[in-house]
C-alpha cells in the first residue's frame, strides 16, 4: 500500500479502494495495522453527509468504557461516540469563539476597528507568507 508523507512530516496518507469511505478504512486499517501504530485514521474527504470519518482502536479498558457509557444512554458505541465528539468540538468552537470575542474586545478598547482591521490583515498576509 503506498503512503506519502506530510510536508510537516505529522501524517501519512494513503489510497483505499473501497465502495464506501467505510470499507476504505477498514481496508486501510487491516493492511497498516502491522506495519505502523495507528492512533486514528480519518477520511481526508468527507463523506456524503459531510462528515469526515474516524477509525480508532481503544485500549480494553477504554472500549468497556464506552460500551458501558453507550449502554447507559441507550445507545450504540458508534453513536455514543459521534454525539460526544459532536458536543466536545462544538463546545471547543464556542470556547474559542468566546475567547477570541473577549480578546478583540480588549485590543478595540486600545485601538480603533480600522487599525485593529490593518493589523489582522498583516499577520494573516504574514503568516500565509511563512507557511510557503
Amino acid at each position: 500500500m503506498p503512503l506519502a508523507a506530510s510536508s510537516d512530516r505529522t501524517r501519512l496518507m494513503t489510497v483505499a479502494k473501497a465502495k464506501n469511505p467505510d470499507r476504505a478504512l477498514s481496508r486501510a486499517h487491516h493492511r497498516l495495522k502491522e506495519l505502523l501504530p495507528l492512533d486514528v485514521l480519518a477520511t481526508h474527504y468527507p463523506a456524503p453527509d459531510g462528515h469526515v470519518l474516524l477509525s480508532t482502536a481503544f485500549s480494553p479498558t477504554a472500549d468497556a468504557f464506552i460500551r458501558r457509557a453507550a449502554e447507559q444512554m441507550g445507545q450504540s458505541p458508534r453513536v455514543f461516540l459521534q454525539q460526544t465528539i459532536h458536543r466536545a468540538l462544538a463546545r471547543h468552537a464556542r470556547q474559542e469563539a468566546e475567547r477570541l470575542d473577549h480578546t478583540l474586545q480588549a485590543l478595540l478598547a486600545h485601538t480603533t476597528p480600522d487599525h485593529l482591521l490593518a493589523a489582522v490583515g498583516r499577520a494573516l498576509t504574514l503568516s500565509g507568507m511563512r507557511q510557503c
